[in-house]
């Protein structure tokens, strides 16, 4: 009798995990490309990097590309997105048509002039609403830029921001002339963006400036 029991308890526990919530797998990517400044020199590599992870998102997947201006906390300046369907024929043409995108977005910023600020805080607050928004079991956010925010007199940036269970990765984070004057400002700046980030919840922050070495996007530290 008491195995009997015992064996409808296990059923019942059984039955439980088999309805529980099932784990997603899926990765959503929001790269922020900085467009202010003379950054925008720079923008044919962060072209790179997005067909890098092209090549590496797989069905199911979601990427986003959106623009580090001088206000940036709107969806008007995410340049393309897409969701890959679990189709791979459909999958490859969802990808070609998005590398089509971000090339003539590199086009039209090269050697244009950039914008006077750089709204880095009103950019990753539009990237975490965006990859909340789906539900992927693995978030990361990409910055493209010098790190170094300028706003002006009336944007109101001075608030914590709600980066929980998003991996932050800055890359391509070129030193500027005052840093070769005085290093310590280029650390400096990191390290300030690494506990403001790591404070609002980001389960991980990397500076990555080899750009040879992007597979460790892909790599959780």
């Amino acid at each position: 009798m008491r195995a009997a029991k015992f064996g409808l308890v296990l059923a019942a526990f059984a039955l439980c995990v088999a309805c529980g919530p099932a784990l997603n797998h899926n990765q959503a990517v929001y790269v922020l490309v900085d467009t202010s400044g003379t950054y925008t020199k720079e923008v044919r590599k962060a072209q790179a990097v997005v067909n890098y992870l092209l090549g590496n998102l797989e069905p199911g997947d979601s990427l986003a590309v959106a623009t580090v201006k001088s206000r940036s906390f709107t969806e008007k300046d995410i340049v393309a997105k897409v969701s890959l369907t679990r189709d791979p024929i459909q999958v490859n043409g969802q990808k070609r048509a998005f590398s089509a995108k971000i090339a003539e977005f590199a086009q039209s910023v090269q050697g244009s002039k950039g914008t006077a600020y750089t709204d880095i805080t009103g950019g990753l607050v539009q990237a975490a609403e965006f990859l909340n928004e789906t539900g992927a079991g693995s978030k990361t956010i990409i910055i493209f830029s010098d790190m170094q925010e300028e706003l002006d007199k009336i944007t109101q940036r001075d608030f914590p921001m709600n980066l929980k269970n998003i991996r932050v990765i800055a890359v391509n984070v070129v030193k500027l002339k005052t840093d070769n004057i005085d290093p310590r400002l280029y650390f400096g700046r990191l390290e300030a963006w690494q506990k403001r980030v790591k404070g609002a919840g980001a389960s991980e922050w990397r500076v990555i400036n080899d750009l040879e070495r992007l597979d460790a996007i892909f790599t959780k530290g």
